[in-house]
């Protein structure tokens, strides 16, 4: 049998359009097909609108800050329609780079509509038959709405439509202290919306380092956010959710909106995957192989349908394995990469993290040591009155195995120890190059010097300070 396409696409997110793109390079024949907007979730209703919004949020508490910094009446007025608007603009900007025109023009061919995978080969689009030797599916994932009793009779907010609002809510009460949760929470603060932030944990960012946590928490408060933490929302009515705790029971929080953020669930149904048998774990994504090829022989699957990391950069370094794979299976296999995977959380301070925290050494038996380099000695950081956050790094010898940042760039200083792991640059390495100063990064060098500090050769230096003194004598 002869197919039309060597790969069809299934979703042109992060992860489908990468995937696509590869292929086109490589001068294989792909299609790609969307039901929604191109770019998806990062594009549309992620990672471009959050960041946009938390930059007007930013700047609406430097603005509400002035005196911090010497300034007098300094005021700035949140005209949230406008904030809106410019969030908007920002994805309209960005757009292009994802659009069908730019695609097919890079060899891709597009198709607008909902796909049904028929078999291993076939993806129907209305009328419309593609046919593939291999098939990839990058489909996303989608708000997690969990089954509260009354939640079904609110009009609740997620991740995906919350950016249709033009009119600020007075009160948000947010489900959900992960990620999104915790930006979100602290954008509407500043912007002005008073916030309670709900989580049934017993502390927000529970896949962070607990002082990573910690600061954060306490950043928050401090900004007027009402931190419930250790509390379950058993209830949520028109106007009110009400909470459990392990020692009480029936407090409830007032709001206007209700923003639930508890977490995305795989979209790995409803395009014909289940018909086919295609296995799925039992959160919702699809069973891979190192390959990341599904347990159908010629479906591949990459980004947030597969996990385990539901990240934009993750999706598009999968995609890469999907796509390759795809294209040159039997004839050779590559394994999909994980072992040094970053990410960042953009609070302000932003936390980033590469690698093993504390905790999962200490779990998998792993021998190492903790090294902490608080911000509050960092000159940068002292001269923007910016001093809440750390560096730590976890290391075995020399040897990098994680490292957490809490910094207001925190994601852009996470790379230094993501390109040590990577390349096996050690401790040492990082301490002997150069930093620019003053900045934030200096902060990765001085955690570096104060672990070769207590590696420095004692015995030895005792031996060249008699040396010294001998040489004090000679002329």
């Amino acid at each position: 049998m002869k197919f039309d396409n060597n790969l069809v696409v299934i979703g042109a997110g992060s992860a489908g359009l990468i995937a696509s793109l590869i292929a086109a390079t490589v001068k294989a024949r792909v299609a790609l097909v969307e039901s929604g907007a191109m770019g998806g979730d990062c594009l549309n209703t992620g990672c471009v609108p959050s960041k946009t919004l938390i930059a007007s949020a930013k700047a609406a508490h430097v603005l509400s800050h002035g005196e911090h910094y010497g300034l007098k009446n300094v005021a700035g007025e949140v005209d949230f329609a406008k904030v809106m608007a410019r969030v908007r603009n920002a994805v309209a900007t960005i757009a292009p780079k994802d659009s069908m025109a730019r695609y097919e023009d890079l060899g891709v061919r597009c198709i607008a509509g909902h796909a049904t995978v028929v078999d291993g080969h076939t993806v129907d689009v209305g009328a419309t038959r593609l046919t593939g030797r291999r098939i990839v599916v990058a489909a996303g994932a989608e708000p997690f709405v969990p089954p509260i009793p009354g939640i079904d009779d609110v009009d609740i907010l997620t991740s995906d439509n919350i950016w249709d609002l033009d009119e600020l809510p007075g009160r948000l009460a947010v489900l959900g202290g992960g990620p999104i949760g915790c930006e979100l929470a602290q954008a509407f603060g500043r912007l002005g919306s008073q916030v309670a932030l709900i989580d049934m944990e017993d502390r927000l960012l529970p896949r962070e380092d607990p002082d990573a946590s910690a600061v954060i928490e306490a950043v928050l408060a401090e900004e007027g956010v009402e931190i419930l933490t250790g509390h379950r929302a058993t209830r949520i009515d028109s106007g009110a959710v009400t909470l459990d705790t392990a020692d009480e029971s029936g407090k409830r929080v007032a709001f206007d909106r209700v923003l639930v953020a508890v977490g995305r669930r795989a979209r790995s149904t409803g395009f014909g995957l289940e018909d086919l048998g295609v296995e799925t774990n039992r959160d919702g994504t699809l069973v891979v192989n190192g390959a990341l090829r599904t347990t159908a022989p010629t479906i591949y699957a990459c980004g947030d349908v597969i996990g385990p990391y539901q990240f934009t950069h993750m999706a598009s370094h999968q995609a890469w394995y999907a796509s390759v794979n795809a294209l040159i299976s039997p004839f050779y296999r590559f394994r999909c990469d994980y072992s040094c995977v970053p990410w960042a959380t953009y609070t302000d301070p932003e936390v980033a993290r590469v690698g093993l925290s504390a905790e999962d050494a200490a779990a998998q038996g792993i021998d190492h040591e903790v090294t902490t380099h608080p911000l509050d000695d960092v000159d940068r950081a002292i001269t923007e009155g910016r001093t809440e956050g750390f560096v730590k790094v976890v290391s075995k010898g020399d040897r990098v195995l994680g490292a957490t940042v809490v910094a207001p760039n925190a994601g852009e200083m996470i790379g230094e120890f993501v390109t040590a792991m990577r390349a096996g640059l050690g401790l040492k390495k990082i301490f002997g190059t150069i930093h620019v100063y003053p900045t934030y990064l200096e902060a990765n060098k001085l955690a570096a010097g104060a672990w070769r500090r207590r590696h420095a050769p004692d015995k030895l230096l005792d031996w060249v300070g008699k040396v010294h003194g001998i040489m004090r004598s000679l002329p």
